[in-house]
């Protein structure tokens, strides 16, 4: 499915603000792979009420999600492709591709979800590679049996709720992303999964991911409520208390949640364990598909995640997307800045192209034509097993097999993740997959976003965004957007990589108006 941007094709990065406004409202068409923008809004008491009937605070009612707690004001993502890739993809036996993908697809639009976690997930989880990740056994057979005692086919709680969770998600080229929130509870999780050597590690991350996040939360919750006391062990459940907690917390209605240190660690410890729980699936997976389709082996992706809860901003990445904040202090007013809130796991990194020399002493072979064994710039990944088991490299033939696989694992799988306090001073983040920031780095895309917000307060900056980058890309090209355009993908790699965005405005009413109101 095809959404459409407007643009107009002029070469000059720097121009007016008419031509801006020419360039947003052009007629010419820009096709994209996905495109979604969703406004939630809830009314926060301001200090001038003329303010509360302004266009910018008017939401189209198709578009409106309400978010009870401010989490988030405006949320868009959108992006376009520049690798060509089968439309399906062939892991799990095609399940995934025929059957599971095109359920999780909404380009356009949230849509409501089935959230809870089956118990064949469960099944999965308890019998691929390894036990749980960072669970304790006793926990994970807590709850299971809490599980399959309270429902026959699916986990009901609070914290989840198949009418209250909405999802969007779509794919441009190898790259995929995802976005599911909740409208009452007011949280947000999103994902940008950017994949390297096919689709199946990006697709098995898009139908996976997410309900581990929910799975080891749910693992959190347990924990808490048997370190309270809650769980009674001779009756083998939680004496009948059902979750109330959002994001395994628990949450009076209309109560402003602080959520302690220890608690933001545990939080990120979930979505690290998330992580490495389908990194053994998958693996698994690949292992048993490895003869028909020995390519599984040389298929990753990198991973960005983000996990919204009202002032809590949870983020876990591999690889190099990036997600940026912007923030402007009021002792500044009217300067942004940039903050970086993941690490790049590139060779362009210094400090990961030292670690691994010094983690492989004796390879004189490391690093090749600027590639960890002439194969991957990136250093940490999801997948690519053939640089992490000997196994999987066995199952190449030919120039496709890494000679000298002396040490691996050569690629990591254990991944940076940072909590961050969202304050009044903080605006929005941006998440790119790195072909956005091929052709802008951190301060220019923030400036793009800040600017385009002032000037258009009901416009789509993901979108926005993705037409700056084709803008980009055909300048240096010598070539009219409309002719890079024209260059079917695949061909068109030489010019751009595949680029997925999302763009969240952050929920404190107060400062979004200030904000999107034109200067």
């Amino acid at each position: 499915m095809v959404d459409e941007l407007f643009y107009e094709g002029n070469n000059d990065h720097n121009i007016s603000s008419e031509e801006e406004d020419t360039l947003v409202r052009s007629c010419s068409n820009l096709s994209v792979s996905f495109g979604y923008h969703c406004n939630s809004y809830q009314s926060f008491p301001l200090d001038n009420d003329e303010h509360d009937n302004s266009p910018q605070m008017r939401f189209e009612s198709n578009t409106m999600m309400k978010s009870r707690n401010g989490s988030f004001t405006c949320l868009s993502g959108a992006g376009i492709s520049a690798n060509f890739t089968l439309a399906n993809t062939n892991i799990c036996k095609g399940l995934i591709g025929e059957e599971i993908l095109p359920e999780l697809d909404s380009p356009n639009s949230f849509r409501k979800i089935v959230s809870s976690p089956s118990m064949s997930r469960l099944d999965l989880l308890s019998t691929s590679q390894g036990s749980p990740a960072s669970a304790e056994s006793s926990i994970f057979e807590i709850s299971k049996n809490i599980w399959r005692s309270s429902a026959p086919t699916t986990v009901s709680s609070n914290f989840l709720t198949n009418t209250e969770v909405k999802m969007a998600g779509g794919a441009a080229g190898e790259d995929r992303v995802q976005a599911v929130c909740s409208e009452k509870n007011g949280w947000l999780i999103c994902g940008i999964y950017d994949g390297f050597n096919g689709r199946d590690a990006a697709d098995f991350l898009a139908v996976t991911l997410y309900d581990n996040i929910v799975y080891y939360l749910y693992l959190l919750e347990c924990r808490i409520k048997q370190q309270d006391g809650l769980y009674n062990s001779s009756e083998g459940s939680l004496n009948g208390v059902k979750s109330e907690l959002t994001l395994a917390m628990r949450i009076a209605e209309n109560e402003d949640v602080k959520l302690s240190e220890n608690f933001r660690a545990g939080v990120l410890n979930c979505l690290t364990a998330a992580v490495e729980q389908a990194e053994n699936d998958f693996l698994c997976m690949v292992e048993q598909d490895m003869d028909d389709r020995p390519d599984l082996v040389s298929v990753g992706s990198c991973v960005l995640v983000v996990l919204l809860q009202g002032t809590d901003l949870c983020i876990l990445n591999l690889g190099d997307s990036r997600a940026v904040l912007a923030s402007m202090p009021y002792a500044e007013m009217n300067t942004v800045k940039a903050i970086q809130l993941t690490e790049i796991h590139s060779l362009e990194n210094p400090l990961e192209y030292q670690k691994l020399l010094v983690d492989h002493p004796n390879d004189s072979k490391v690093v090749m034509g600027n590639k960890v064994k002439g194969k991957l710039k990136v250093t940490r990944a999801f997948g690519v097993g053939y640089l992490k088991q000997k196994k999987f490299n066995d199952a190449l033939m030919g120039i496709l097999r890494v000679r000298n696989l002396c040490s691996p694992p050569y690629v990591y799988t254990n991944p940076h993740t940072l909590s961050h306090k969202v304050t009044e001073d903080d605006l929005f983040v941006v998440l790119g997959s790195d072909g956005l920031f091929d052709f802008f780095n951190n301060d220019e895309v923030v400036q793009l976003v800040y600017q385009f917000m002032n000037g258009n307060p009901n416009g789509d900056p993901a979108k926005y965004l993705i037409e700056k980058v084709v803008h980009k890309a055909a300048k240096e090209a010598a070539l009219t957007a409309e002719q890079l355009m024209r260059i079917p993908v695949g061909s068109r790699r030489k010019y751009h990589d595949d680029v997925t965005v999302i763009v969240i405005i952050l929920g404190n009413a107060r400062r979004t108006v200030s904000a999107s109101t034109s200067v």
